[in-house]
């Protein structure tokens, strides 16, 4: 049985393991000051981020629509794919999933949709699991899912909580560090729910507490450093963790400028980790 993978562009996976998997991606749709963009056309992430804190009203995001979703699947199943796999970020977080689902009725027993509870490369590394053990069947590529869900970590640290609060998708609990003043919140994303974790004053005891969370989680077997238009300080940590635990660290680390559509609700200069430990 051939397997094909589809995603959307929040999983933010690099490039060349799109093309080394043929992976189908799905752009989401970015709106900034009226004007549309797909995800990734027509704006880089470094403008996104360089305009983003003087825009006069804040850029929305949307899901692709079903037809984007059944193209993509067509594309495959003409390439001879026997089913699909589409993994998409959480749904507690975007309608993304819920929209591919509906494409997926048009090929019925065909299409698994499959909800991520993550973001970005905790998306991405789900999906490139499925991906490397696709030749080896459905049940392969889908326990790969499910073993990498499990040792996922994703932590990162924000230089405000404005642009999250604005967003409306977090709980009060979260956004309320909103209302303290002249703090960098530091966040958990968790099976699709952002929980606080703590809070720092300046950069460099953020930089340092979120060295701390990714020095604590052991050996990896996965590691991507993110960052909004912050990759000094993404370059840093890596730095960081090299000289203190390098034989914790993988090979191949990313390093991902997150995609505008979720930087939209996060703002510029904020860091973190997304991380698959060894079991």
């Amino acid at each position: 049985m051939k397997i094909g993978i589809v995603t959307d562009s929040t999983s933010d996976i690099p490039a060349y393991l799109v093309e080394e998997h043929n992976i189908q991606v799905v752009p989401t749709i970015l709106v900034i000051e009226g004007k549309e963009y797909l995800d990734g056309s027509g704006i880089s992430r470094e403008d996104f981020y360089t305009r983003l804190p003087a825009l006069k009203t804040s850029p929305t995001t949307a899901a692709p629509s079903i037809g984007n979703f059944t193209t993509s699947y067509e594309t495959l199943f003409s390439q001879g794919c026997d089913h699909i796999i589409s993994i998409h970020s959480a749904s507690q977080l975007t309608s993304i999933v819920n929209v591919a689902r509906q494409a997926a009725q048009a090929f019925p027993n065909k299409v698994t949709c499959i909800d991520s509870g993550s973001l970005t490369m905790g998306l991405g590394f789900q999906v490139v699991a499925a991906a490397e053990e696709a030749e080896f069947g459905l049940n392969a590529a889908l326990d790969a899912i499910t073993s990498t869900r499990k040792q996922l970590r994703i932590n990162a640290v924000l230089d405000t909580m404005e642009y999250l609060r604005r967003s409306g998708r977090v709980p009060a609990t979260v956004a309320a560090l909103g209302g303290m003043l002249s703090i960098k919140p530091m966040i958990e994303l968790l099976e699709g729910q952002v929980k606080p974790i703590g809070a720092v004053r300046t950069t460099s005891e953020a930089d340092e507490r979120i060295l701390n969370f990714l020095l604590a989680k052991g050996e990896l077997q996965r590691l991507a450093i993110l960052h909004t238009n912050a990759e000094h300080r993404a370059r840093k940590l890596l730095d960081e963790i090299m000289s203190r635990t390098p034989q914790s660290v993988p090979r191949d680390v990313m390093f991902v400028n997150v995609t505008a559509v979720i930087g939209t609700h996060l703002g510029p200069n904020g860091v973190g980790f997304a991380a698959v430990m060894k079991k």
